[in-house]
């Protein structure tokens, strides 16, 4: 005999394919959106329905935007000539709160990771050297994660850019090592801004 009605065991597994959502908190979630009254589960569905047929990449820097250029690309505050490569576009608001970044992003879509058949084809890095060739961008800050993956990256994209006469930046490690730039604190990710040395 099944452990559960059909439906939801349904709604358990497609709940477990999320991120850092297991079994048990899968049951929570699923028993959660059947106790709530019927609006309010629409009201998610209705909002997952939303942003995927509504949100894309952006053409200029990849972030995730419902405009296509994003906000950040066709602002007329922000400083065109210092572009920060993020791995992630969740990684983006890890910058934006310490409110002193006003240069433009460059979204990668990964880090390179040969074990994991992610290489320089797999990543948006050809979509950033055509950034640079209009000549306005002055320098390029490197802010991927402080892994192994993301150190790779950082080196790789250093040696493509400077013959380009470009600088390159590499944020400081006030990021602990391991972690992803989404978790920063504003302090620490300040300090790593402000820290940020030549690779």
């Amino acid at each position: 005999m099944p452990d559960f009605a059909p439906p939801v065991a349904r709604l358990i597994d497609e709940l477990k394919r999320l991120p850092g959502i297991g079994q048990k908190t899968a049951q929570r979630l699923a028993f959660f959106l059947l106790r709530v009254d019927r609006d309010q589960a629409l009201a998610l569905s209705d909002a997952i329905r939303d942003a995927k047929e509504h949100v894309r990449e952006c053409s200029v820097c990849n972030n995730i935007t419902d405009t296509d250029p994003c906000l950040f690309c066709t602002s007329a505050t922000r400083n065109r000539s210092t572009i920060c490569v993020v791995e992630e576009a969740t990684n983006i608001q890890a910058v934006e709160k310490t409110r002193q970044f006003s240069g433009l992003y460059h979204v990668l879509g990964g880090a390179l990771s040969p074990l994991q058949g992610v290489g320089p084809d797999q990543l948006k890095i050809r979509s950033l050297i055509e950034r640079l060739k209009g000549g306005a961008v002055e320098e390029i800050i490197i802010a991927t994660n402080p892994t192994a993956e993301g150190e790779a990256t950082a080196v790789y994209l250093s040696k493509l850019i400077k013959p380009l006469g470009v600088r390159v930046t590499r944020i400081a490690m006030g990021i602990p090592v391991g972690s992803d730039l989404e978790y920063a604190d504003e302090v620490t990710m300040l300090k790593a801004m402000e820290g940020r040395r030549d690779i």
